[in-house]
């Protein structure tokens, strides 16, 4: 059968030229703003040299390669999820569940709670475990592996605990994520154990769809699949009524302070104590929680692991991969040598003028003065800003000019002629205004045009953006890593000063 609609909305944006994905690229960037942690608490701040970014929580959060091992925080009690808060009955979506029917599901009692919210266990259990999670992350995709199926045997099926489900997909990584909570959610409305069947359909095939720039079509097969009224299915995708719901869910996680899933909330129902946990831990941990909660404890804390530099920051990452010749294994640009002794990471936008003013009139100081003395190796990350909307073609044209071997080149030329590219005025589109620059550095012109139009070169430049989060938030931006810490440096600076900064880490180092 042919793709069924989600929503009208949904329809009107539906493209599969390049166009369409710049936009929805961008505008998962507006999206990632509210997800930004600050940066005080990551990397640390110029003038500070012992801080580092950690990524200590398997969550979707604060970088897309983390390093370490999971964590767990405890609060005690933190604010109210929206599953035992105010229901919300005034919303189609939660009217036309079916509330208050129990229905079974491998054995197990399934239902919606009055807030309109799926679960499975007993109600009455004396323990509720609520889940914030994302269909499409990782680590809510690593617990449903690894973890629920322990739970379930152990705590849910004996009746110890109720598990309940909360949609929150966060769609600053996860674009496509929405659309599949709302089509479980539609699932849902003809049988809770139904919903439950689409849930686990949709982790354990997770990486069928995650990649998808429309999901509708693999949705609707799942659907089919579990033998749901088809024509109900879809009267509810186009009635954008589950959409309703899943925005008020996501909205009330942001007010409840939940910046990362899978993210759970523990509730002793007996006394209403409440315990945050936060990502994809071992099992043992959430069987400890459980059986302390059971026995009328507090769980116990775990220790948080020593604070790691990301991947793209660290010794692993920052190697140079011997199959792309001045790129690091995390995938990024380098000049200078691999073993200096300072390596200093700068976030840029191409469109952006204060980059463009520290490319032109700071940086051949600083190449000739430290990096080409092999005393500093410079890395380049791409953070294109919303506010500068040909800024990310711009990216992808460094890329598409990387594949000839010319990073560096274009990364010069683009800044040095901005003006030519960059300004809206100009009448021909962003791609027709970069093709010149291709000219001028002798590309093979027509390749360069057929990566500008695809996917691939666009896709490389997606991670630096995922890395950028809850450690950059304006341009340029550098970090200066100094061993094992990381030290932020923001704006562009003069000559004089940015060639001191330098020799604050390397004080043997004159400048130039």
């Amino acid at each position: 059968m042919g793709s069924l609609p989600l929503s009208r909305t949904d329809e009107k944006n539906r493209s599969g030229n390049k166009r369409w994905l710049v936009a929805l690229l961008f505008t998962v960037l507006m999206v990632a703003s509210f997800w930004l942690i600050d940066a005080s608490s990551g990397f640390a701040q110029e003038g500070k040299v012992d801080a580092v970014l950690q990524v200590g929580q398997a969550t979707s959060t604060p970088t897309s390669k983390p390093t370490s091992t999971p964590t767990a925080t405890i609060q005690a009690p933190p604010v109210t999820p929206v599953a035992t808060g105010e229901p919300v009955e005034e919303l189609d979506g939660v009217v036309a569940l079916p509330i208050g029917k129990v229905d079974q599901y491998d054995g197990m009692t399934v239902g919606f709670t009055e807030a309109g919210d799926p679960y499975m266990g007993d109600p009455d259990a004396p323990v509720t475990l609520y889940e914030y999670s994302d269909y499409l992350c990782p680590f809510c995709s690593r617990h449903f592996n690894q973890t629920l199926p322990t739970l379930v045997q152990d705590y849910i099926s004996t009746g110890k605990l109720q598990y309940v489900f909360l949609d929150n997909p966060i769609a600053s990584l996860h674009p496509g994520a929405e659309i599949g909570h709302v089509a479980a959610r539609c699932v849902g409305e003809q049988s809770s154990s139904q919903y439950w069947a689409m849930h686990d359909a949709l982790f354990s095939r997770q990486s069928e769809w995650s990649s998808l720039p429309s999901p509708r079509q693999f949705l609707d097969t799942v659907a089919a699949s579990l033998g749901v009224d088809m024509q109900a299915y879809t009267a509810c995708l186009w009635s954008e009524r589950q959409v309703e719901v899943v925005a008020a869910r996501i909205t009330q996680a942001g007010t409840n302070g939940v910046t990362g899933t899978p993210t759970f909330d523990f509730v002793r129902n007996g006394d209403g104590e409440r315990f945050t946990l936060v990502g994809a831990n071992p099992v043992t941990v959430y069987g400890a929680w459980l059986d302390a909660l059971l026995d009328g404890e507090d769980p116990p804390i775990v220790e948080e692991p020593k604070a790691e530099l990301p991947y793209w920051a660290n010794a692993e990452g920052l190697a140079p991969d011997p199959d792309r010749p001045g790129f690091t294994l995390a995938g990024d640009p380098y000049k200078g040598s691999p073993d200096a002794l300072l390596t200093i990471i700068e976030f840029s936008d191409f469109q952006c003028p204060a980059c463009a003013s520290h490319v032109n009139d700071v940086q051949p100081a600083v190449d000739s003065g430290f990096v080409e003395t092999d005393q500093v190796r410079w890395v380049f990350k791409n953070f294109p800003l919303r506010i500068h909307p040909r800024a990310l073609a711009a990216a992808t044209a460094a890329e598409c000019a990387a594949d000839q071997d010319t990073f560096w080149p274009m990364h010069d030329l683009l800044f040095a002629l901005q003006d030519q590219w960059a300004d809206e005025k100009i009448e021909a589109d962003v791609d027709a205004a970069l093709i010149p620059l291709a000219e001028e550095l002798d590309l093979d012109v027509e390749l360069f045009r057929t990566c500008l139009g695809s996917r691939q070169a666009l896709e490389r430049v997606l991670p630096d953006m995922y890395d950028a989060q809850g450690v950059v938030n304006s341009t340029p931006t550098f970090i200066f890593l100094d061993g094992e810490s990381g030290t932020l440096s923001k704006g562009s600076k003069s000559v004089d000063d940015f060639s001191a900064l330098v020799t604050q880490f390397l004080p043997s180092v004159e400048s130039p």
